[in-house]
């Protein structure tokens, strides 16, 4: 998601820097950041400024995709490039949790955006308190160059998600399954986190940034004590979250963390975003890759990697909640 509109306007810090990720390995914890250990032996990247939107814009709707680029957007049915079966691929939001390690743990996805938001572009633009002023109640995300739309995305990366985490005996919730006409608000969906007293809380999104502005970046909660948001007790958990996500994403997928935002760590933390400000658990943000350069869009728009990324993600979710 591009960083304009409702939960994104431009991140607050933007500096300019080069050399080893020094810092991002000093916070990281072990074991399961392994790949990124392995990343930042091969040196760092330049943080370049953010992108250019966030949980979506209204002003970014998506086009209408193109057969080409729906057809990789992973429907339901399973192709050869998935490496998947049809089960796992199959949204179950009313399958029982299976024993496992995960017994007991609540998670939350929050798929970003809503494919219908374009529709609804009164409601989306409703004001919304995010406890440290007001926002857009939500906005209708980006998309690539061909037309497949990040709403389409995220919900394709929670199904997996879903599926993955449940395997482990967790009860996973979605705040949105296209089953609203939009939404819901930034507000709202940390209080169905709050509501659901989750584990773990992620949101999943995909940057609209500038071409050549490549990689993956987790996005954490600053603590913030205003109006209705007070984060100080989920901070450190969330980075704790945050880190092994970003640790994991790297093992999995292969993909490099963002060169144009955090420094080259991959890591980005944020007091501004609705989504996050409101939350009363250990909640973070990923943006996947940035759906505006061509060869992140080719990643976005596969299957076998959109496999990945949910196994990349739900891994340090495990991660985390084991301890």
């Amino acid at each position: 998601m591009s960083y304009t509109g409702p939960d994104f306007d431009p991140p607050p810090e933007r500096r300019s820097r080069r050399g080893p990720l020094t810092v991002a390995l000093a916070a990281l914890v072990c074991g399961g950041l392994l790949g990124w250990g392995v990343y930042a032996a091969t040196g760092g990247t330049d943080d370049k400024g953010a992108g250019a939107k966030a949980e979506g814009s209204p002003s970014a709707a998506p086009r209408t995709p193109s057969p080409a680029a729906s057809s990789p957007a992973g429907s339901a049915s399973p192709s050869a490039e998935d490496g998947t079966s049809p089960a796992a691929r199959t949204p179950s939001a009313s399958a029982p949790a299976a024993a496992g390690p995960l017994k007991g743990k609540v998670v939350v996805i929050d798929p970003g955006h809503n494919p219908t938001n374009a529709e609804h572009t009164a409601e989306i633009n409703r004001q919304v308190d995010v406890g440290t002023h007001r926002k857009e109640c939500d906005t209708t995300g980006t998309s690539t160059d061909d037309g497949y739309a990040e709403a389409e995305f995220t919900l394709d990366v929670a199904h997996r998600m879903r599926a993955l985490l449940q395997r482990q005996g967790a009860t996973v919730k979605l705040t949105q399954d296209r089953d609203r006409p939009f939404g819901p608000c930034v507000d709202e969906r940390a209080r169905i986190g709050n509501a659901a007293k989750a584990d773990a809380v992620v949101s999943i999104h995909a940057d609209g940034s500038g071409a050549g502005n490549r990689g993956f970046h987790v996005i954490l909660p600053g603590p913030v004590n205003a109006g209705e948001a007070d984060t100080r007790a989920i901070v450190e958990p969330s980075r704790a979250l945050g880190e092994r996500i970003a640790g994991n994403f790297v093992r999995v997928t292969g993909t490099a963390p963002s060169n144009y935002i955090g420094g080259g760590t991959g890591l980005v933390t944020r007091k501004d975003l609705g989504g996050l400000n409101l939350s009363t658990v250990p909640k973070v943000f990923i943006e996947c890759g940035n759906m505006r350069d061509s060869k992140d869009a080719a990643l976005l728009t596969s299957g076998a990697w959109r496999q990945k990324a949910a196994q990349g993600i739900s891994e340090g979710i495990v991660s985390f909640l084991r301890g």
